[in-house]
């Protein structure tokens, strides 16, 4: 098999991608990335066949996947579609390794909204231009097609979206005389007063850079910016400074967590402890799906014991993490985009599964399971309780990470991950920003940094 080593990742391609067409040797693929073949370069009816999807984790539950097993095959007789999951935590290799090999290539791909620039500016996929508006166009999640876009062609659309927001224990917050806060200063001061030794007033790791840029967005500040085809990291920026010492005041004030704690399941800290033990943290901010892992434990119908989902209002709540000035702060969106690799054998019966994916019925489905649908007419599935209307309203105004050619690899050598610990601990964010963009800037366009 093929090595691929794409640019991005911080070494020379040694493989240039080439064009999966249907025999055509015009001209016309010249204006897009090496590799890009247009969804207008069909045949016949395609022939039967068994096509691969990779999807990355459980995120897409088994009641999902067997509807697009069963759905595919009954709209394309003779057909099988296989699904195979893998690991988020290596999935940028594996695709890295198989997209340009046409003889293991999956044929359609999730891949992460922050990884889809590495794979879209090499040609690693599909150009679907033409299905745009056919699955949904401009109802489509912008920021998702955005990072998925290329010269203005579509090669990977939003597959699920996932937003963040702050969850409380609403009893201590009452019993400490505190509401919910208003700005984000408000809220800085409030679970100062919360913290104390055995409980954080709002419990963050030292390296989650992830809800940390939240920060950065609300004070109006950018990780990186585009001009002239070149990345360049913006950290040194005022507004990034600004929004990485009141996230470091946050940490000093409020958090028990190490600095150097990532990726931590915040969620159990907001539930009782052990025989009635006090909670570990006030506070937390979480993804929407987080939900189910918070409140008190009951028996289902099964007789197995789970959370009972914030059943009980007057113990926890959520808001909205706020903004400087009042109402809602952008924070980091998370999610997934789904494409079709270049290399794919079977683009015809792939863009017949994607159809699949952006339909009615599935984008519902979707909502229904807790996944933010793709396309935003079918928000409605998510429900009409105060979960989904806090979750719609901060995805309404999230914002993602750079689209730049090299963000994977700046998430795949924890760049980011570095920096907050160091500011975490207590260092000059000054200093620190201009030493990380000197770092970053060229690892965005493709070095090693």
């Amino acid at each position: 098999m093929k090595m691929l080593r794409f640019a991005a990742l911080g070494v020379a391609a040694t493989l240039t991608l080439t064009a999966c067409s249907s025999g055509d040797s015009s001209d016309d693929n010249s204006a897009k990335p090496t590799g890009g073949t247009t969804a207008t370069e069909t045949a016949a009816a395609p022939e039967p066949a068994t096509i691969t999807l990779w999807l990355n984790g459980g995120d897409t539950n088994d009641d999902l996947r067997k509807y697009l097993v069963d759905e595919f095959a009954k709209e394309n007789p003779g057909s099988t579609l296989k699904i195979e999951q893998q690991d988020w935590t290596d999935v940028v290799t594996k695709l890295t390794t198989a997209l340009p090999d046409a003889d293991h290539t999956p044929d359609v791909v999730e891949v992460g909204n922050t990884q889809s620039p590495t794979f879209t500016t090499v040609g690693a996929f599909l150009d679907i231009s033409d299905m745009y508006d056919e699955l949904g166009g401009t109802n489509l999640l912008q920021s998702f097609v955005d990072v998925g876009k290329v010269d203005g062609k579509n090669y990977a659309l939003p597959y699920y979206f996932g937003s963040r927001y702050a969850f409380y224990r609403k009893d201590i917050w009452t019993a400490a005389g505190l509401e919910v806060p208003k700005t984000l200063a408000e809220l800085q001061e409030d679970v100062a007063k919360l913290k104390t030794a055995k409980m954080s007033g709002f419990a963050m790791g030292g390296q989650d850079w992830r809800n940390g840029i939240s920060w950065v967005f609300a004070n109006g500040g950018e990780l990186a910016t585009e001009s002239g085809g070149a990345w360049s990291s913006t950290l040194s920026d005022p507004k990034t400074i600004k929004g990485l010492e009141q996230w470091q005041q946050l940490y000093k004030t409020a958090s028990n967590l190490p600095s150097t704690e990532r990726d931590v399941a915040y969620w159990d800290f907001l539930n009782d402890g052990a025989k009635g033990a006090a909670p570990e943290a006030a506070t937390i901010m979480a993804p929407g799906w987080a939900r189910w892992s918070i409140g008190d434990l009951v028996k289902n119908d099964k007789g197995d014991e789970v959370r009972d989902g914030m059943a009980d209002d007057k113990k926890f709540d959520i808001f909205a993490l706020p903004g400087v000035d009042g109402g809602i702060a952008p924070v980091f969106a998370g999610g997934s985009n789904i494409a079709i690799s270049a290399k794919s054998k079977h683009p015809e019966l792939s863009k017949n599964l994607l159809k699949i994916i952006f339909s009615e019925d599935f984008q519902n489905m979707m909502g229904k399971t807790g996944l933010g649908p793709a396309n935003k007419q079918y928000v409605s599935s998510l429900g009409d309780d105060k979960f989904a209307k806090t979750m719609i309203e901060t995805a309404a105004s999230s914002k993602l990470t750079p689209a730049a050619p090299g963000w994977a690899a700046v998430e795949g050598a924890f760049v980011y991950e570095d920096l907050f610990q160091k500011i975490a601990d207590g260092g000059d964010v000054t200093a620190l920003a201009a030493q990380y963009d000197a770092k970053i800037t060229p690892m965005l366009n493709g070095g090693k940094g």
